[in-house]
């Protein structure tokens, strides 16, 4: 469930490109007039706003945006305006070719996706990027990581809830003797973690705990290491529950001295139309405070006013024939 706040009635697109234009004037920018604004607009609207400057004021929104803002709030509110499969795309493509490669942020996209995301993610990147999302995968990282992704990416999963009990029990064992013996690790995790859904993997963590007394992220974290840990772990935690990887990873960003912020940006404007709602209610469950107060604490400024907006929550109730919004955060 998205958490972002849209209102009731969808206000003008052309009102939207005006405020935003007189809120470039002068010297400097008015930041929480453009916060206020496209905090507030879903990909659709915020769509028709770039469409409707560029066509008003001869101007592309974006570029002004770059000028104009400075700082985790330009990140943040460039991040913002990508359609959400450009987005991805623009993530994996700064992730995998920029001056510094994020190995975190391209694990984190591709092996926290299902199935038909992942399909639809592949002609995103080639639509945006105009190279394979595979081909840049293979000549950008190494190893087992390589392996595990490349083999995500091109297997065909099962999105279902049902398995068959006999090959999780096999599973299991077959991942406890690979864990036990030098050399197999790998290839045995990989070929399981890539090839088998979400629920099928679900139940083999449980069997395995049984079985061996150990957690299976346990045997995970004590035979693997780094970037092909952390995505093998990304793969259960997701199969898991999204939501529950996403608390937990917004958790790191904002844990100990200083933040995370491209992690935390990351994480909030992607997540922010998707299942941020859910996400929330695992924070607060897991970590005993809210997400909005993590947070508040570790951000502060425009910035912190931005992301704060994409994490309050909407809903609607119907009054007689008309529908009011509530909002809470």
């Amino acid at each position: 469930m998205s958490t972002l706040k849209v209102p009731a009635v969808a206000p003008s697109h052309r009102d939207d490109a005006m405020q935003i234009y007189r809120a470039f004037k002068g010297i400097g920018c008015d930041a929480a007039a453009i916060i206020n604004i496209i905090a507030h607009r879903d990909a659709t609207q915020r769509s028709l706003i770039e469409q409707e400057y560029e066509s008003t004021y001869g101007h592309e929104l974006r570029k002004r945006l770059s000028s104009e803002l400075t700082g985790h709030l330009k990140k943040a509110v460039l991040l913002w305006m990508h359609e959400p499969g450009e987005r991805d795309a623009f993530i994996l493509k700064k992730a995998l070719k920029g001056a510094v490669k994020d190995q975190k942020a391209v694990t984190e996209i591709v092996c926290s996706r299902t199935p038909s995301q992942i399909g639809q993610l592949k002609r995103a990147y080639f639509s945006n990027v105009g190279s394979n999302l595979e081909d840049d995968i293979e000549a950008e990282l190494s190893g087992e990581h390589k392996k595990l992704l490349l083999a995500f990416l091109t297997t065909s999963r099962y999105e279902g809830p049902e398995y068959d009990e006999t090959l999780v029990e096999e599973d299991a064992k077959a991942l406890n003797k690979a864990a036990r013996k030098f050399g197999l690790t790998g290839k045995t995790f990989i070929q399981i973690f890539s090839d088998r859904s979400r629920a099928h993997l679900c139940a083999v963590s449980d069997i395995y705990k049984t079985m061996f007394k150990k957690t299976l992220e346990k045997a995970i974290r004590d035979e693997t290491h780094k970037n092909f840990e952390y995505a093998l772990k990304t793969i259960l935690r997701c199969a898991e529950g999204p939501p529950r990887f996403y608390a937990k990873a917004l958790r790191k960003a904002m844990k100990g001295i200083g933040t995370a912020d491209t992690d935390l940006i990351r994480i909030v404007v992607t997540r922010a139309e998707v299942d941020m709602h859910y996400i929330k209610a695992e924070y607060r469950k897991k970590y005993g405070k809210t997400l909005n107060d993590a947070v508040y604490s570790d951000t502060s400024g425009h910035y912190r006013t931005f992301l704060l907006a994409l994490l309050v929550i909407q809903t609607f109730v119907r009054v007689g024939s008309q529908r009011r919004s509530q909002y809470t955060i």
